[in-house]
């Protein structure tokens, strides 16, 4: 209740009624409580809005939570499922079974249960739905549920289903595990026979796992125990699983009880599953004879030496002998096919380092392309073949990349004409060979599919012109296509897990049998144009001390480089002048990037071009455009302000008068200015600034304007310069409306990063200071002896006649103007009146206007041409500004700052 409201109005009303005497004033009293009681009722109306708004609010927030809570919880059970797979699971994704994951054999997955999650949720408040949104956030439904393997397991339930069961739990430990890791021990008896199946049962070394059954002993030395017991389980079982009915259990850990859905296997479904890895682990044995690791150190001491024409390099071992294989002669293009894990990756890197091992700077150089966001060519970017290590591609380094390679062709295909050659085997020619190695190509070709036909060409005609592909793909069928593919008669096959995929590369099945795990990493097949069968080679292992000894030995030049790296994303104007010079009359923008000539130069305006639009976003780069112009100005330059008074009489006296020849004109955000302006001010701008764009030639200045937006006048106005700067837009939309092409919008582009002339440029950086703001303008004072005022009945005009007062002036209205004879003298007088009266006094008002200073307040612009017969657009005040036009005895309008008090001062 507020109180002070209540009573001062019944006070008032008591000094009322005793000033005055009147009954009828207290009845003002009531007013105190009436006041009072509407307050409370308007407050209370109002937080029943505001709360129905914030539950909206909350409910809103909840709901938003909630799905972002269910996307977190999918991501965390996924990765979970990932790295503790089932059976089920494993027997989903084979590639899964005995790979090697850390932790994955130091658990035994029991079922799929309600766990505690990772997400958290903070905030809410105290209701139920905050508090069950919270709850909710930590629990992890269906995620799986493991137990330490080494604190023993036992099953308890009935025969039938903890026997299935227990089969579950034994073969997702096999399947995670491989003979050799692990191994079974212990007499296996009654439904445990079936596991006599497993290959695990017969390997000698590894973890030791029994499987015991109801009544029967632990064996000694057993390491991880699995028992199905009917009662009391045994001391050597730190966890519990009760199988209450099929698909439903109990798992008792440390005395932690919750309830999982457990996995079963019939014994007819275990028998088959033993039979699978049984034969999984004799294809694995099959292959122990070239089990070995190969290191390539050894190998490169024999390598045989270049020799023109060649491209040899030993990358492996072939029943123990160094295997060699020539790019020129059994290529010239390779395919290098492997699933994940299988050592693609390190064959890549070896072929790499073994070829520059024997061969200098002048005979071979080397691209390298890893589009899978890896470091696997890290290692390779210091040695001096190597030109240039490419990693994922957006969409304009995709086609920065079509654009380099075309041109690497055509410069190429140039030298040869030049030589008089019609391949790279001419005696003449003086080219090193370039050798262009992707990994991942297909997911290079998944996220830009026109980098294909580039390939291909380059395939078709790499053998005349000296370029090498050498492709690494898990998936080449159906990736590849069938043009490319003949190109390349080297094939390369690790183990892929598609038996398509081995015909599609070595032309059998034998690449989708190799082994997986340890053992079968970099074991490949081998098959050229000549090979009638694939030769089956262990590839070697190049080490961080061959790489830096090959780096260390290496002679020749530094090799032409056919990919240039990425614009910066910051340069400074100085090192552009620094490199390039300043040629005369010419001021540098940036660093452009011309991929299909791989060059990289500075770009720049002339001063006879007259003029320069930079459009682009907010944050964008375009005031630093303006500024690295201004740093290199050859003359004067005029900065027209984007604030609305500034900008107007900066136009306005570019029209009246034009600068000097060599000057520099600068309008930044002109669409704002245009826009902050009423629309005859702004058509009135957009004229005053055709006409100086149109003169710029043959005035010799130049006009630099940015702007955001190109829309009505503006783009009128951006159509009649002759360049065109178009940073990054907020939108495709934006970017097209800018003049841009489509097909050149990159989101996320560094600031100064645009196009110019349809090249990629980067906007250089300048120290050159900010344009300076206009000083403010000083409130006007009448100074004559007789000064006429068009003034409203307003705060603004009642403190500006104040002020004048306060200062010596005399006011007198018009009716007291008119009536006198005279007036005091010695002073200044200020005749005020609104519109209305002026008219009414027009022997007055055409005396004043003619012979004396005139003042007609802003506000008054629909009457400024009927009370002074002024036609022309006076200076451009700002809306509720304290601003008026004054007017010296009949002269043009000139803008004037009111004197206004300490609350509504503005300049």
């Amino acid at each position: 209740m507020p109180i002070l409201a209540s009573i001062v109005p019944i006070l008032g009303a008591v000094a009322l009624w005793l000033v005055t005497g009147s009954v009828l004033s207290l009845w003002l009293a009531a007013l105190g409580p009436l006041i009072a009681a509407a307050t409370v009722l308007d407050g209370a109306r109002g937080a029943r809005r505001e709360r129905r708004r914030a539950e909206a609010r909350a409910r809103t927030a909840r709901a938003r939570v909630a799905r972002e809570i269910g996307e977190r919880h999918a991501d965390e059970r996924a990765r979970r499922w990932a790295r503790h797979p089932d059976v089920a699971a494993f027997l989903a994704r084979d590639t899964e079974i005995w790979r090697p994951v850390p932790g994955r054999g130091q658990v035994l997955v029991v079922g799929a249960g309600t766990d505690r999650s990772a997400v958290r949720v903070a905030g809410g408040g105290d209701d139920p739905e905050s508090a069950d949104l919270r709850g909710r956030a930590a629990r992890l439904d269906h995620a799986p549920v493991v137990v330490p393997s080494d604190s023993g397991l036992a099953i308890v339930g009935r025969p039938v289903v903890a026997g299935a069961v227990a089969r579950a739990v034994v073969i997702q430990l096999c399947m995670a595990l491989p003979p050799g890791e692990l191994r079974i021990v212990g007499p296996l008896r009654g439904d445990n026979a079936w596991a006599e199946r497993l290959p695990h049962r017969s390997a000698a070394t590894g973890t030791a796992l029994c499987l015991v059954g109801p009544g029967e002993a632990v064996p000694v030395g057993a390491q991880i125990v699995i028992v199905r017991a009917e009662a009391t389980p045994p001391p050597a079982c730190g966890s519990l699983l009760t199988v209450v009915s099929p698909g439903r259990a109990l798992i008792d850990t440390g005395g932690d009880v919750r309830e999982i859905a457990v996995e079963a296997l019939g014994l007819g479904q275990a028998a088959t599953l033993a039979d699978e890895l049984a034969a999984r682990a004799a294809r694995v044995l099959g292959a122990a004879d070239t089990a070995a690791t190969v290191a390539l150190g050894p190998l490169l001491s024999d390598a045989p030496t270049s020799a023109p024409g060649r491209l040899r390099a030993v990358i492996g071992a072939e029943a123990g002998d160094a295997f060699v294989i020539d790019l020129v002669t059994d290529g010239p293009h390779a395919v290098v096919a492997g699933v994940t894990g299988a050592g693609k990756s390190e064959l890549l890197v070896t072929w790499v380092v073994a070829l520059c091992a024997t061969h200098s700077t002048s005979e071979v150089s080397f691209l390298l392309a890893d589009f899978k966001g890896g470091t696997a060519f890290d290692a390779l970017a210091d040695l001096p073949h190597v030109t240039g290590v490419i990693t994922d591609l957006d969409g304009a380094g995709a086609r920065r990349a079509i654009e380099s390679l075309r041109a690497e062709v055509r410069w190429r295909e140039a030298e040869l004409s030049r030589s008089g050659a019609r391949d790279i085997l001419d005696p003449r020619v003086d080219l090193p060979r370039l050798v262009i190695v992707v990994d991942e190509f297909a997911a290079l070709l998944g996220e830009h599919p026109e980098l294909h036909a580039v390939f291909t060409d380059v395939a078709a005609r790499g053998r005349a012109l000296g370029m090498h592909l050498v492709l690494g793909t898990q998936r080449p069928s159906g990736v590849v296509r069938e043009s490319l593919l003949a190109n390349c008669p080297l094939r390369i096959s690790l183990r892929v897990t598609d038996p398509l995929d081995s015909r599609a590369i070595v032309g059998s099945d034998d690449a989708a049998s190799l082994p997986g795990g340890p053992d079968g990493r970099g074991l490949a097949l081998v098959r050229s144009a000549g090979d009638p069968t694939p030769r089956r080679v262990r590839i070697a292992l190049s080490a961080r001390e061959d790489v830096e000894a090959v780096a260390r030995g290496t002679g020749g030049p530094r090799p032409r480089r056919p990919w240039l790296p990425e614009l910066p994303a910051r340069i400074d104007v100085e090192d552009l002048i620094g490199v390039a010079g300043r040629p005369r009359e010419t001021m540098l923008i940036g660093l452009a990037d011309e991929p299909d000539q791989q060059r990289q130069h500075p770009v720049g305006v002339r001063v006879h071009e007259r003029g320069l639009l930079v459009v682009g976003g907010g944050g964008s780069g375009k005031t630093t455009a303006l500024r690295t112009l201004v740093a290199q100005a050859p003359g004067d330059v005029q900065w027209v302000s984007s604030m609305a008074e500034q900008g107007w009489d900066a136009v306005a006296g570019l029209a009246v008068r034009v600068p000097p020849p060599g000057s520099l004109v600068v309008l930044d955000d002109l669409d704002a200015l245009a826009s902050a302006l009423a629309p005859e001010y702004a058509r009135e701008l957009i004229e005053r600034l055709e006409r100086l764009v149109r003169g710029a030639g043959s005035a010799g200045i130049f006009v630099a304007v940015s702007a955001q937006r190109l829309v009505g006048a503006v783009a009128r106005l951006g159509d009649l310069l002759p360049r065109r700067l178009v940073l990054a837009a907020a939108s495709r939309a934006e970017h097209i409306a800018a003049g841009g092409e489509p097909s050149h919008y990159e989101p996320g582009s560094p600031p100064g990063r645009g196009r110019i002339d349809g090249r990629a440029v980067q906007v250089a950086t300048s120290s050159a200071p900010a344009p300076l703001r206009p000083v403010p303008t000083g409130p006007w004072y009448p100074c004559q002896p007789l000064t006429g005022a068009v003034l409203r009945r307003s705060p603004v005009a009642r403190a500006a006649l104040a002020e004048w007062t306060r200062r010596g002036a005399s006011v007198l209205s018009l009716d007291e103007y008119a009536g006198a004879s005279e007036w005091a003298t010695g002073r200044p007088v200020v005749v005020a009146g609104d519109a209305e009266e002026w008219q009414r006094h027009w022997r007055a008002l055409t005396t004043m206007r003619s012979d004396h200073d005139f003042v007609v307040e802003s506000s008054f612009a629909a009457e400024l041409r009927m009370l002074t017969g002024e036609r022309a657009l006076p200076p451009y005040c700002e809306p509720g500004a304290p601003r008026a036009w004054l007017l010296r005895a009949g002269g043009a309008p000139e803008r004037v700052v009111l004197p206004t008090d300490a609350g509504l001062r503005r300049s």
